[in-house]
């Protein structure tokens, strides 16, 4: 059997021959071979012969064909867009009827632009970004997914991430935490007329993934953390969200999972009756804020994916530590699983582990008998 049939078989909660393993090790490897830290090894080696070496599954289709894969905005012929470039500091400057909206970025250490000042500040702001997104249609690129698709080959079920909830996005990277908080006890008005132009804005993408019919499994790449989103407004703002997209997309047969990771013990009363079949990177302790346990009475039946805390791949942690806690994953949770890293393997990582997880997955049958 295939990685990719093994990959759609879990989800359709069947019989697969061993336990599945998908580890997240694409930052790993880009890291270090941006530095020249790779293991001798694998120095001469691509992303995916890397991943064949360790006889592993890929995921996610948006490292290979650019990211964000088949998710592409598209503005009307009002919306003009503007970059500036000076050294360190990116302005992307978007010009509306009510005025100009402005993200400053800086570039990282990693060389990686990164939002320095959000472009909604005010409430005149609110205003700019719901003529924005009333003039922005996301559609799905089907020929970026064909691309995943024939390069995954029988790797993987080719997946990617949806564009995120307007509580997300605004929270991340329209607004910032801060000033969507402040905006929500002020002008919640506002804002909900936002987050319904955010909604609006992503029609034709679902229409286009569901009309295009060979998507299998998507992810609701949400990056939920109970540090940033609390009960009250996850319950009134993110599950109608989820409720009404996963739906359509279960309706023409796709199977969904979410992202969350961080802090989550505040949601947990939640992960049961979350309108989607898998749950991923749901981190335990040491790195998380919930035991294994407390995970599996959670969530019921749904599938679970990564689980293995990141910080168990570095070599200051034993290496007999990250063994006792693959078993008993794989204990408590097979064979609704998909076993990866909560949620990728750190730089400083010891790549090698993954090799022996890989081997441990493979053999896990035969120790059985």
């Amino acid at each position: 059997m295939t990685k990719r049939e093994m990959n759609l078989r879990v989800f359709e909660r069947m019989e697969v021959p061993q336990v599945f393993f998908q580890p997240r090790i694409e930052w790993w490897y880009w890291y270090n071979k941006n530095r020249g830290t790779l293991p001798e090894r694998y120095r001469r080696m691509s992303l995916l012969e890397l991943f064949d070496d360790l006889d592993v599954s890929i995921r996610y289709i948006s490292y290979f064909t650019g990211i964000p894969g088949p998710v592409k905005p598209r503005y009307s012929n009002k919306v003009k867009i503007k970059e500036k470039i000076d050294g360190q500091r990116k302005l992307i400057i978007t010009e509306t009827p009510k005025g100009n909206l402005i993200t400053e970025q800086g570039l990282s250490s990693e060389q990686q632009w990164r939002i320095m000042k959000y472009p909604i500040q005010n409430d005149c702001d609110i205003e700019k970004a719901i003529w924005l997104f009333e003039n922005t249609t996301f559609t799905f690129v089907k020929e970026n997914f064909k691309k995943g698709d024939e390069f995954f080959g029988e790797r993987a079920e080719p997946q990617f991430f949806l564009p995120r909830s307007g509580y997300q996005h605004l929270a991340l990277y329209g607004m910032g935490l801060e000033n969507l908080i402040y905006a929500l006890a002020d002008v919640p008005e506002k804002v909900e007329r936002l987050m319904q132009a955010i909604d609006n804005s992503y029609d034709a993408f679902y229409e286009g993934i569901i009309s295009y019919g060979k998507v299998r499994i998507v992810n609701f790449g949400e990056n939920i953390d109970g540090n940033i989103v609390s009960p009250h407004y996850f319950e009134k703002y993110c599950i109608p969200f989820y409720q009404k997209r996963s739906e359509q997309l279960r309706r023409a047969g796709i199977y969904t999972h979410i992202h969350i990771d961080g802090s989550f013990r505040p949601l947990l009363k939640y992960l049961r009756d979350l309108p989607f079949d898998g749950l991923e990177a749901l981190t335990p302790l040491p790195q998380g804020d919930v035991s294994l346990e407390e995970t599996k009475e959670a969530i019921g039946d749904k599938i679970l994916l990564d689980v293995i805390p990141a910080i168990l791949f570095l070599p200051d942690h034993p290496m007999e530590e990250l063994q006792e806690c693959v078993e008993r994953i794989v204990e408590l949770f097979y064979p609704r699983l998909i076993l990866g890293v909560s949620d990728e393997v750190p730089p400083p990582g010891d790549i090698e582990r993954v090799r022996y997880i890989s081997q441990y997955c493979r053999d896990y049958r035969h120790y059985q008998r």
